[in-house]
């Protein structure tokens, strides 16, 4: 059996899917389809899946170009919402979000889901990687069971591994092909096999002794970068008391060659990885009576990083003699980074609610999130021109996009707050940065 479906793998005969057609799942069954694989996409939204299969990508990182040479000319890639076509499938890679519910615990129902569904089409000859980041463990707890109830038996005739996906939409330098992809099997036969698939699309392939290592090498990348990004949005605090330019600081620090990596403050973190992740290794870990100090100490710090910047638009305003309440403030960028339309978990999201709330009028400007749903209303974004720049009471840029003219909107502006550094190069004393 091991040999028989790694016989396809090395083929590329076998067939191969992708549950989670989003900012993961899509770019990965792309690239298995470029490789010869016949790949089929499952996703919920029906949506999602007309637009694949009509050759539309809804997403930044997958062209139109690309989609179309896949899934029309070669015929390599074809979306569904049909779930009993897994019963066909050699290969399943699951990549479905991994929120946090309101409290802030895991919500692992999309996985929990996708392994239902498994369960009804389960066979031999069958390999399943989970890529979607949770806590250390999951693998094993929610997919095991399932292959117990047949008589399949790990490592022999079923497959079980978990890869953690590298996705960093909007990165022109790293893409799936040259980004290492970490690989971890329930067995070491798992593990043999998932590399077999996941080398022919990737440069370098790190198999590592189980998925539970695996899991956790998600949560350090994640967990480094939340705590490293907590600290240095508290020294922009604590320089700020101190009357202490801080990206002055940063960069003198960044001249050391060694022992020191910068990171840069900002109003907080965004995205579906950083913000969430590290809250699963937290959460597992209380479940074991232990506390991750670091982590929760981050996220308070990051958490509170929107207050932190309504507090210096306040002090901003209130220099000139105005309130927030009744200022016109237009937030330029809603995306969570740079060049991009991802809104998840946006801290500019926090900022314009907070600024709602006292009563300032807002609008904002971001040419890749042009459509916004905040507080149960939909709000677009407002075209930038030296007038609405100059009908501000203050301009805040809450995510730099590179179309952004620095030099013509500080011009323009009474006065600008700077969170991400954007204006680093422009002197003006209307210029107050985070």
């Amino acid at each position: 059996m091991l040999a028989n479906l790694k016989a396809k793998i090395d083929s590329k005969t076998a067939r191969v899917s992708v549950v989670g057609l989003g900012y993961v799942g899509l770019p990965l069954a792309l690239d298995l389809a470029k490789a010869g694989f016949s790949v089929t996409g499952f996703d919920v939204s029906e949506d999602r899946v007309a637009q694949i299969n009509r050759a539309k990508s809804y997403i930044g990182d997958v062209s139109d170009s690309d989609l179309k040479t896949v899934v029309t000319t070669q015929k390599k890639f074809q979306a569904t919402t049909d779930f009993s076509k897994l019963s066909q499938m050699d290969t399943v890679s699951i990549c479905v979000p991994t929120p946090l519910g309101k409290t802030r615990d895991p919500d692992i129902s999309y996985v929990l889901a996708v392994r239902d569904r498994i369960r009804e089409h389960i066979h031999p000859q069958m390999l399943v990687i989970l890529e979607s980041t949770t806590y250390p463990g999951t693998t094993e707890e929610i997919f095991v069971p399932i292959v117990e109830e047949t008589n399949l038996i790990l490592g022999q005739n079923f497959f079980l591994a978990f890869s953690p996906e590298r996705i960093d939409p909007g990165n022109q330098k790293f893409n799936l092909r040259n980004t290492p992809k970490v690989v971890g099997g329930m067995t070491p036969a798992c593990t043999e096999m998932v590399v077999s698939l996941y080398q022919t699309i990737v440069n370098q392939v790190v198999p590592v002794t189980s998925a539970r290592v695996a899991e956790m090498v998600k949560i350090l990348e994640n967990t480094y970068r939340a705590v490293n990004i907590g600290l240095v949005n508290e020294v922009a605090i604590m320089c700020k008391i101190l009357g202490i330019n801080t990206w002055e600081v940063i960069d003198a620090a960044a001249t050391k060659p060694f022992g020191f990596t910068p990171f840069y403050p900002g109003p907080g973190l965004g995205g579906h990885c950083i913000p969430v992740d590290p809250h699963y290794l937290s959460w597992k870990l209380k479940s074991l009576n232990y506390t991750a100090r670091f982590i929760d100490l981050a996220a308070e710090v990051n958490t509170g990083m929107p207050h932190h910047v309504v507090s210096i638009i306040a002090d901003t305003l209130n220099a000139a003699r105005k309130s927030v309440n009744g200022s016109n403030i237009i937030l330029l960028g809603m995306a969570y980074k740079a060049d991009v339309s991802d809104i998840r978990e946006s801290p500019a999201l926090d900022i314009y609610k907070l600024l709602e709330e006292k009563g300032a009028k807002v609008i904002f400007n971001d040419p890749f999130a042009q459509e916004l749903q905040m507080n149960e209303k939909t709000i677009r974004s407002t075209e930038l021109s030296p007038k609405v720049l100059a009908d501000q009471d203050l301009v805040v840029i809450t995510t730099f996009h590179s179309s952004y003219d620095m030099k013509g909107i500080v011009e323009s502006a009474k006065a600008v707050v700077d969170t991400r550094n954007a204006t680093k190069g422009i002197k003006s004393p209307k210029i107050v940065r985070l």
